[in-house]
């Protein structure tokens, strides 16, 4: 069985609003906005493994904090999962010793805080007996979305992603889907922007949601603070035949 906890899950911040950040189990984050800094110190302490949908702020700013609030009170390394380019720029432009110290060295390199792994589109991670692979989705920067089995069901989470075919084609693949995360940040009239920053508006969405094959409740994430009620009812409108929902802070689904 795999639980996943909602720690964040908005487009940005302000009035309890939470930027991504998923817990699954104790023991796992699927990516971490600033829903991580709502945890206690002992649930931090226990995180040992974050995967990582992209190198944007919104998605990996908890991660300096959580370092610095509990690396020493653990007994081995936070290992961080991500495709390459994102590794590259948490080493180049956030653990670099002049924006956060680099915990890959700290307190030294032979038992640091701190450890990389690069993670491949199309390539599975297993941890005791759940599975995490990384699925490619269409973003300003590169990006993945991620799908997440317990043994028993799997759910899909986009990350950040605007129209895409890669994400759908996994999705339809999977025998045993259960739930899908899909971002939609933006309201119809601000398509353009929508296109611009690699997201989806209500009608991009309506527009991918075709593409799967699979009837099984679905989830928006990553709605933007103060026009998640507007997007919804766009989405509604558009989509009156599938069950779809906010994913919101504090949520629980369970595989």
């Amino acid at each position: 069985m795999m639980q996943i906890r909602v720690l964040g899950s908005s487009g940005g911040i302000g009035n309890g609003a939470r930027t991504t950040s998923l817990l699954v189990d104790q023991d796992v984050l699927i990516d971490a906005g600033t829903g991580v800094a709502d945890l206690t110190l002992s649930a931090m302490a226990d995180i040992d493994h974050v995967f990582l949908t992209h190198a944007h702020l919104d998605h990996v700013t908890c991660i300096p904090f959580l370092l610095d609030s509990v690396g020493g009170r653990r007994e081995r390394p936070l290992v961080v999962h991500a495709q390459e380019p994102t590794l590259a720029v948490l080493r180049q432009h956030l653990f670099n010793d002049a924006l956060w110290p680099d915990f890959t060295a700290i307190p030294s390199r032979d038992r640091p805080y701190l450890r990389y792994e690069p993670l491949s589109p199309g390539v599975t991670v297993t941890i005791n007996g759940r599975n995490f692979r990384a699925i490619p989705v269409t973003h300003s920067i590169p990006a993945v979305g991620y799908l997440m089995d317990s043994g028993q069901a799997s759910l899909a989470f986009s990350g950040d992603t605007t129209s895409t075919d890669a994400f759908w084609q996994e999705l339809n693949a999977c025998h045993n889907l259960a739930h899908v995360i899909i971002e939609t940040s933006f309201q119809d009239i601000e398509e353009d922007l929508a296109r611009a920053s690699g997201h989806l508006c209500p009608r991009l969405l309506a527009d991918d949601l075709r593409k799967l094959n699979h009837a099984v409740p679905i989830y928006i994430t990553h709605l933007m603070p103060g026009e998640e009620e507007s997007i919804l009812a766009e989405i509604h409108a558009r989509i009156p035949d599938r069950p779809l929902q906010a994913f919101r802070r504090d949520m629980v689904l369970t595989l």
